[in-house]
């Protein structure tokens, strides 16, 4: 599902973009349409099929492309895959933390795979890309966060509590690398559909859940991936440069409705 927009007005040529969860929904949204733009673009997941065709893809706008599996749970690999994607790039501009644990249980298992998949990669990224992006003149972090960082919830409140904590990162980290005209930003996607994506499993799974989500949405439709990517491309470009530490939310108002 994506909804037909003007080609974006931003242009990337020359820039390098790593994206760490890049194969599949919002990741593979951003990666293409910074491609589309005309940047280099490096991207991570576990896997190899999907990653395998979203550089593909890439390849297909004509740009520098570098993929590689890595399991974003284990430190020392993202560390290897960092400096691989600035080796391969020649460089890194532009740092987009998109992975998710998925941490929806009340259980350690839960709570672990939001520490470990959406907090610490994207510190564990940061951490390892900032050599690079310091070197750069337009430097930028992009990390996805969610709109379920701003409401309680009855259920999934690791998830909650982990972009939560996601967001107050990025106000800190902002604050830490403005000396470095390093900028630092997150979007708040709402539910966001696409094939074989969480809202649409549950679509065919949970009727009732889907319909009753749908309903406290005012635009009265689920997002798609590419509204994202849009945000994406709007906050790492020379347009938003005066533009940090924000955690920017793109939900069709869905927040509204707690």
């Amino acid at each position: 599902m994506s909804t037909p927009l003007a080609p974006a007005p931003f242009d990337f040529r020359h820039y390098r973009v790593v994206v760490a969860g890049g194969s599949k929904g919002i990741g593979r949204s951003i990666a293409l349409s910074f491609a589309a733009a005309g940047a280099s673009v490096s991207i991570c997941a576990r896997g190899q099929a999907a990653l395998d065709e979203t550089a593909h893809a890439i390849a297909g706008h004509g740009v520098g492309v570098h993929a590689q599996s890595v399991d974003l749970a284990e430190t020392a690999a993202i560390h290897t895959y960092i400096t691989a994607a600035a080796q391969a790039l020649g460089g890194i501009d532009i740092l987009v933390n998109n992975a998710s644990g998925y941490g929806f249980s009340d259980d350690d298992d839960g709570w672990a795979a939001g520490f470990q998949i959406d907090l610490m990669a994207a510190v564990r990224a940061s951490q390892a890309a900032l050599p690079h992006l310091r070197a750069s003149p337009q430097a930028s972090i992009l990390h996805l966060s969610s709109i379920a960082a701003f409401h309680p919830r009855k259920s999934g409140s690791p998830y909650a509590a982990i972009k939560a904590a996601l967001s107050q990162y990025t106000t800190s980290q902002a604050l830490s690398l403005a000396e470095h005209r390093i900028r630092v930003n997150a979007i708040a996607p709402g539910s966001i559909e696409f094939a074989d994506g969480l809202w649409d499993r549950r679509k065919r799974d949970e009727p009732e859940l889907y319909r009753a989500t749908l309903a406290k949405i005012p635009f009265g439709r689920f997002g798609t991936p590419d509204e994202i990517a849009h945000a994406a491309l709007f906050l790492a470009s020379p347009w938003a440069s005066w533009i940090t530490g924000e955690t920017l939310c793109v939900d069709g108002g869905q927040r509204f409705s707690g």
